[in-house]
């Protein structure tokens, strides 16, 4: 006899995405989708003892690079591990397509340079099989994930198609030039890009050095991608703005970013952090926001829930050693020989006595003093406090930090790291965070997963936005379950125009997580040398996800994936479904 369900998942406390109290019940699903909430009565051809564990909606994360790893892998992993079920890459304007043949190296360099994943990788990687971003999109739809992807059309990409030299070096687009690149974004947005992404960052360079070539596009030129977009669906509009950028006259760029959203009616959303540089500007940008929404904009802000920070170690990008002489020569042996060297008395006091080549080596620069660095220990401290530096610890064993520092990251075997939050912790406290996390305009994002390979693992937010603001935060006051799981589920969606998730409600997209909330936990960082080529890149796991679920099949057990891959190419905008009966 035929199951009244595919699934159903019994017991629960279900947190539903809607903000609303936590409540004990069943959730069944049928056909992919949630087709009953409550006490249901009917048996499931497959069935999860939810009792004691909270039940979520799949995590939906906006801001990830997996613009390569989707052409070769199935699982987005990191972000598959933490409960997402849908992710949006192409962000920060960097990705692969449209891109002409001869341009393959210079989209891959600045991939490298921007995302921090290896040329190697993604010249092995990268099947290449398309030109336009609609053939890009078709290879994409031709995989299956575990996860949903959703895509976004990359200025770097489209202002190289279109301008050639002239774009990498940031001269000025013509009126031609940006007539071309709004006619792509509207096929773009046809074809089923979510949206578009630029970078305004200097912070954004190519693997040589040379800055994005989006960094100093014209108003004119955003204005006329933008009208593209709105010029797509018959004229109906199609497509999200994402944009990061330094705001360092926030007032002007604001302002410009407010009138290309006025002028084509698109939706935007920027890269929110609290700097170093001005600790109190996102103070502003909130007030900026809130202006915009009273006047009828939709503008918000991606806000990172935890320091966005650098990992060093012997086995990643840059170490405290990396401008050192002695360590430069050592630098490309295997990583067991390095360690016996630096274990070697005679060779550790040569290297300690060294003076560091470059002037913004690990402990000089004012970014990188020993006072903002961490050990990274086996149970991450993402809101650390200044005694556990290594200047405090150094200072309280009357020992050198460059000798400290090298000793943790001598501890198993070489793979001991070393953490500088240079962004969000400005003040030595996630308070700002905190507060930016209240308004009605923010929602969590910047993960990166998928990039920054061999320097940063932010894939875990989603779990720390769980595991630290709903449950173990000391340093300050918390976040309630119902509000974090909205954040990440129901707002993230609604953001980039995906109204067919993000909630347990009847109708909606079946992907959910269930969690056993008291055992939540993250693992440390690790290396795993899993990329094409045998490249490196860091991942970080947690424990207590029973269970996640994609379009109604599970995707992971208590941590590890099955064999489901349901996920797919997400082809544009998703629309809000009917609401089902109650069963």
């Amino acid at each position: 006899m035929e199951k009244a369900f595919d699934l159903v998942v019994r017991g629960g406390t279900v947190v539903d995405g809607t903000g609303a109290a936590p409540f004990e019940a069943d959730v069944g699903v049928k056909d992919g989708r949630i087709a009953a909430v409550g006490k249901v009565a009917g048996a499931g051809a497959q069935e999860i003892d939810a009792k004691g564990q909270i039940v979520t909606p799949g995590f939906v994360d906006i801001h990830t690079h997996y613009d390569g790893q989707a052409t070769w892998d199935g699982r987005m992993q990191p972000s598959s591990w933490h409960g997402v079920t849908t992710v949006v890459m192409g962000n920060c304007g960097v990705g692969f397509a449209p891109c002409k043949p001869g341009d393959h190296d210079r989209l891959i360099r600045l991939m490298e340079g921007v995302e921090d994943i290896p040329f190697p990788v993604l010249a092995e990687g990268l099947p290449w099989n398309w030109e336009s971003y609609s053939e890009y999109l078709d290879s994409l739809a031709g995989r299956s994930f575990d996860v949903d992807i959703a895509s976004q059309l990359p200025h770097a990409a489209l202002r190289v198609f279109v301008m050639g030299e002239r774009g990498v070096n940031r001269e000025p687009a013509t009126e031609a030039d940006i007539h071309a690149m709004a006619a792509i974004a509207r096929r773009a947005m046809d074809a089923g890009a979510i949206g578009f992404g630029t970078s305004r960052t200097l912070n954004h360079r190519s693997s040589d050095g040379s800055p994005i070539a989006t960094l100093t596009a014209g108003e004119d030129e955003l204005t006329g991608i933008a009208l593209g977009m709105a010029a797509a669906g018959n004229g109906a509009g199609k497509g999200v703005l994402q944009v990061v950028s330094d705001f360092i006259d926030p007032a002007e760029e604001f302002a410009m970013l407010r009138r290309i959203v006025e002028r084509s009616g698109r939706p935007l959303s920027f890269s929110l952090l609290q700097s170093p540089r001005d600790p109190e500007q996102w103070r502003f940008m909130l007030e900026q926001m809130s202006e915009a929404k009273a006047a009828g904009l939709q503008i918000r802000a991606q806000v990172a829930t935890r320091p966005v920070g650098v990992l060093f170690g012997l086995e990643l990008t840059v170490n405290p050693f990396s401008s050192h002489p002695s360590y430069r020569a050592i630098s490309k042996l295997p990583l067991s020989e390095r360690v016996a060297r630096l274990r070697d008395p005679e060779f550790r006091a040569q290297l300690l006595r060294e003076e560091a080549e470059s002037p913004r080596a690990a402990g000089q620069s004012p970014m990188r003093a020993w006072d903002r660095i961490y050990p990274m220990g086996a149970a991450p401290d993402y809101e650390p406090t200044p005694d556990t530096s290594l200047a405090a610890l150094a200072a309280e064993r009357g020992a050198d930090p460059y000798a400290l520092a090298l000793d943790h990251m001598l501890e198993g075997g070489g793979r001991g790291m070393l953490y500088l939050p240079l962004l969000n912790y400005a003040q030595n406290t996630l308070d700002p965070a905190y507060q930016m996390l209240q308004h009605d305009c923010v929602v969590p994002g910047l993960s990166d997963g998928g990039a920054h390979v061999g320097m940063i693992c932010d894939g875990s937010f989603p779990t720390t936005n769980i595991v630290h603001w709903t449950r173990d935060r000391t340093r300050g006051p918390k976040l309630s379950l119902a509000h974090m799981v909205k954040a990440q589920c129901r707002d993230t969606a609604e953001t980039v125009g995906l109204y067919d998730r993000g909630l347990l409600v009847p109708g909606y997209r079946a992907d959910l997580n269930v969690i056993d909330y008291d055992r939540l936990t993250l693992r440390a960082p690790q290396v795993a040398y899993d990329l094409p080529t045998g490249g490196r890149r860091l991942i970080q796991r947690a424990d207590g996800y029973t269970a996640t679920i994609v379009a109604g099949q599970v995707t992971y057990r208590d941590g590890e994936p099955t064999d489901a891959l349901p996920g797919r190419l997400l082809r544009g905008a998703q629309t809000a479904p009917v609401a089902l009966a109650a069963e």
